[in-house]
């Protein structure tokens, strides 16, 4: 059985945390470096829906994509949500670590695990990492689909593919234009838009798209098909969570560890329901 030292060098091996940008808070939050992994689960999340979960589950180690503290704090005291997160991983000795823009921008990374749940064919990162001399890794990615298909049966896609949330999929253009080539990014991504014009593509499909940067990317593009597809932030990254989970399994396997891998489903988006507008397109 390994050690958590060991786990989190295996982790850090396919994300490592000097790739993360300079504001991002990751790496090893809770864990005693000796202590034995036996079971591990991963989230998009480390609230603490998922921490209980992880509990009930018997895990040694829980991997979020998310940070827990992403900003600096004077105290872990349980009167708050964030520092009940930590007495509960310490009280059931199961360590946190977390993968954020360091699993952004991995090859495989987050936008990989994306484009394979709408099976998308990757072609290249929309903005690819300099310190890359094979041009695989970076942020998002640019797609091939074959065949075409349209901008509606596109967003029927990634509504079916991804998992359920109140939001759905938000569609701004032509919904019957064609999609050849698809920009997809998991989490926020309305400030790529400019690479996104510049690569070309027939549509982008990403979350956490804002009012005025769509409004104004949309006045700048009246006579361009480019389609925007906007989801919810979680569905976008939860795909990432089994790759992961099958990398580390793979590892596993290689190393004679015999790791159990867990992924959540536990549905951690903060939005629990949609009404939509009476008369409202489809």
């Amino acid at each position: 059985m390994p050690r958590l030292s060991e786990v989190i060098a295996a982790l850090e091996n396919l994300w490592p945390a000097e790739r993360a940008e300079s504001w991002d808070a990751v790496g090893t939050v809770v864990g005693e470096p000796d202590q034995e992994v036996a079971r591990v689960l991963f989230a998009v999340d480390p609230v603490q829906e998922i921490v209980d979960e992880a509990v009930k589950l018997g895990a040694d180690l829980l991997v979020t994509h998310h940070p827990l503290y992403l900003r600096g704090t004077t105290t872990v005291a349980a009167s708050h949500f964030k520092g009940r997160v930590v007495h509960t991983l310490i009280k059931n000795d199961i360590a946190l670590h977390v993968a954020h823009t360091n699993a952004d921008t991995a090859d495989p990374g987050v936008s990989d695990a994306l484009a394979g749940a709408l099976d998308l064919r990757v072609v290249r990162p929309l903005v690819p990492d300099p310190t890359d001399p094979e041009g695989r890794r970076g942020l998002g990615r640019v797609c091939e689909l074959d065949p075409p298909t349209t901008v509606r049966e596109l967003a029927a896609r990634a509504a079916e593919r991804l998992p359920a949330t109140a939001q759905g999929i938000r569609v701004a253009g032509d919904p019957e234009a064609t999609v050849r080539t698809v920009a997809v990014s998991g989490g926020s991504g309305d400030s790529l838009f400019d690479q996104v014009r510049a690569a070309g593509v027939d549509a982008f499909l990403t979350a956490d798209l804002r009012h005025h940067p769509v409004a104004e990317f949309v006045a700048a593009r009246a006579h361009s098909p480019l389609a925007l597809l906007d989801a919810a932030h979680w569905a976008t990254e939860w795909p990432w969570c089994e790759l992961a989970a099958a990398q580390l399994d793979e590892i596993s396997d290689r190393h004679g560890w015999n790791l159990r891998v867990h992924v959540s489903k536990t549905v951690t988006d903060p939005w629990t329901s949609h009404s939509p507008s009476p008369g409202a397109p489809n």
